[in-house]
């Protein structure tokens, strides 16, 4: 009978500067989605779980559009937005007039939806053999930014570096925005009709057109979080865009707190440190299940922070309120 591998843990991960702009990377990917997640759940009440589908529709509208298309770029990425804003009043004009648990699985079914279309059109996206070759445009970008941090000093960057600054800095920007956003006439009515839809209607808003463009907000940003995650893995498949990212942007919303636009960045960077961090843990189990395990991890640190702070670590009590 063989014996069992020991446990073994490794720390070097977290001294290396490529562990640590992996992670940033990823995280400001997953702030950028979960500040859409924020906007739709934290201060408009929708319960939206379609978000990597937004995210699928701006990586896959931008990819198709300089691979098929040869379209540049730099022209393709607003062209994806506007794609995303489109499918987020397809799927919002006749499902944002439902109870909350049918908006629910209408939003999932959509996202399975791009995801199967995705994997069956070949033609067009490649399917599961991915979509490739929309990245050089970028490639040259980032080449830029490594020659100026040559200069400043740094002999040899990371290649990863150049877009984690630029993804980090879309972050602020757009978190900036929204906190800026929330605090107008705009932000109030949200708030509103996350908290009796009934009332806001009664004072003559009209709810629909608000929870749309909290909706098409939200899809602006999956997408936006779609062209980091693209350029990140220089590749699009499907299995990206499974509705296990969707319950990954909730967990950071639930670590950041509720209504709380600056605590998402912290939430992600939490998760993902944890999520990458675990990979160098060398249990006597195979590979499947130590990725299991990892996710027990997550899945007990969500459990003790609703036990001990369910307004997660940044959120108020008073905000944790959610529409019928």
């Amino acid at each position: 009978m063989s014996e069992l591998a020991p446990l073994a843990v490794t720390l070097e991960a977290f001294t290396d500067l490529g562990f640590w702009t992996g992670v940033g990377v990823l995280a400001g990917t997953y702030t950028l989605f979960a500040l859409g997640l924020q906007l739709n759940v934290g201060y408009t009440g929708i319960i939206n779980f379609g978000q990597a589908g937004f995210m699928a529709v701006g990586a896959y509208a931008m990819g198709i559009l300089v691979v098929k298309a040869g379209w540049s770029f730099w022209l393709a990425l607003p062209a994806s937005v506007a794609v995303a804003i489109l499918f987020a009043l397809l799927v919002g004009l006749p499902s944002l007039r439902l109870r909350a648990d049918y908006l629910a699985i209408a939003t999932i079914a959509f996202a399975e939806i791009i995801r199967f279309s995705a994997q069956n059109a070949r033609d067009l996206t490649g399917g599961n053999q991915g979509l490739f070759g929309f990245e050089s445009e970028w490639a040259g970008v980032s080449e830029t930014i490594e020659d100026w941090l040559v200069a400043l000093g740094w002999s040899d960057p990371e290649s990863l570096f150049p877009l984690f600054l630029v993804v980090w800095a879309v972050v602020l920007l757009a978190t900036a925005l929204l906190w800026r956003l929330q605090r107008t006439p705009w932000g109030r009515v949200l708030r509103a009709v996350r908290e009796d839809e009934d009332a806001a209607r009664a004072l003559g808003k009209r709810t629909i057109v608000y929870k749309l463009q909290s909706l098409a907000i939200g899809a602006t940003l999956g997408a936006v979080a779609g062209w980091f995650l693209a350029l990140n893995l220089n590749f699009l498949n499907p299995v990206e865009f499974e509705p296990l990212i969707t319950f990954l942007g909730y967990a950071v919303l639930v670590l950041g707190g509720l209504a709380s636009y600056w605590g998402i960045a912290v939430g992600s960077v939490i998760l993902w440190t944890i999520l990458e961090g675990t990979r160098f843990i060398d249990l006597p189990i195979s590979a499947e299940k130590e990725a299991a395990v990892r996710f027990m991890i997550v899945g007990l640190l969500l459990i003790l922070l609703m036990a001990f702070r369910p307004q997660g670590l940044f959120g108020k009590r008073e905000e944790m309120v959610l529409g019928d």
